[in-house]
């Protein structure tokens, strides 16, 4: 029994358990990685005295040999927003079975502080990096390139040549729901959007609604097109701001399902019934949509899917298996309780 146990706070080195077991560094070595090499009784006592030093292997030094850290790293634009939350639970749970760790970074949506949070997560030994969107800055792309690192954009598809992504159309899904809700007789509209500036995926789908409306001859009101940051909050204080503002519309798209929240939410505490007197849409699909009451006709976007796919992709690249570079996953409509057709007051 070694009873010669190291401070937690003082480095342990292979040098530290060569000593405590009696052989050589190159042997602890062998013992540790490649324990084949080694008879089990010498192995073993490697592992004891490993052990009892409390020993925790370097992957910073390992990967001077191997040139791989065996981890991902995820910039998020949130990690408060549950939709991200699911996508990064799919994407490690992934990356783990292929023996990769996942690094995670923020930004709050700030294309500035994205570069910082890259900088950042190669600085502490990473293989591959998970993006979203495709929009950045110049130097994030010139760091981007001139590293090499493999990347991946989500939350977007856009098989045009450039970077690998995998995603969705955005534009295409929030059309579709416009369409959905002019085929049921609508024709006076507003639109909650997120914050488009820096942010391709609100810019998209806001898009996406005033092309169909258009399309289709409706205009929106200019001051019936408010962008504001993704929380319940900003949803009812713009659907107050669209209510005060005389004969309310009949329909209001919103930008992500935190923003319908609010709306649905402040349509209640005024007592418009919904949706008989206004529907309201949003987009994303979080669990709490279908269980509110009303409960909240969306767009599905598929987080965990995106997850495993970009995990899989990544994987694919660093040991040289066969990926697709584009993956488009369909943005599904789902029709709940929340949107219902044109009722003439």
């Amino acid at each position: 029994m070694l009873n010669r146990t190291k401070s937690p706070h003082v480095a342990v080195t292979v040098k530290d358990i060569a000593r405590v077991a009696g052989v050589s560094v190159a042997t602890v070595s062998r013992a540790l990685n490649n324990p084949g090499r080694v008879n089990e009784r010498t192995a073993a006592r490697v592992r004891a005295a490993a052990a009892d030093l409390n020993y925790i292997p370097s992957r910073a030094a390992g990967s001077l040999v191997s040139k791989r850290f065996k981890a991902v790293g995820a910039v998020m634009p949130t990690i408060e927003n549950p939709i991200f939350a699911k996508a990064l639970h799919a994407l490690q749970a992934r990356l783990n079975e292929d023996g990769y760790n996942l690094l995670v970074a923020s930004t709050n949506y700030d294309l500035d502080e994205e570069g910082t949070a890259l900088q950042s997560l190669m600085e502490h030994g990473i293989d591959a990096i998970v993006l979203v969107g495709s929009q950045r800055r110049s130097h994030v792309s010139e760091l981007l390139k001139r590293t090499g690192i493999p990347f991946v954009n989500t939350w977007v598809y856009e098989p045009n040549g450039g970077p690998p992504c995998i995603g969705l159309d955005n534009e295409a899904a929030m059309y579709r729901m416009a369409t959905y809700l002019l085929d049921l007789g609508h024709r006076d509209f507003a639109i909650i959007s997120g914050v488009t500036e820096h942010n391709d995926r609100a810019a998209r789908r806001k898009a996406g609604a005033l092309r169909a409306l258009r399309e289709r001859g409706v205009e929106v009101r200019p001051e019936r097109v408010i962008e504001t940051p993704y929380t319940i909050g900003a949803g009812r204080s713009s659907m107050r701001t669209i209510l005060s503002q005389g004969c309310p519309p009949s329909a209001v798209m919103c930008g992500n399902d935190v923003l319908a929240f609010g709306a649905v939410y402040e349509c209640l505490a005024q007592g418009i019934n919904i949706p008989k007197e206004i529907s309201i849409t949003g987009f994303d699909d979080f669990e709490l949509s279908s269980h509110m009451i009303p409960s909240l006709t969306t767009i599905r976007v598929p987080a965990t899917e995106m997850g495993i796919a970009a995990a899989e992709f990544l994987v694919g690249v660093l040991e040289d298996r066969p990926v697709n570079l584009y993956t488009e996953f369909e943005a599904e409509l789902i029709v709940r309780g929340s949107a219902g057709p044109f009722r003439a007051s």
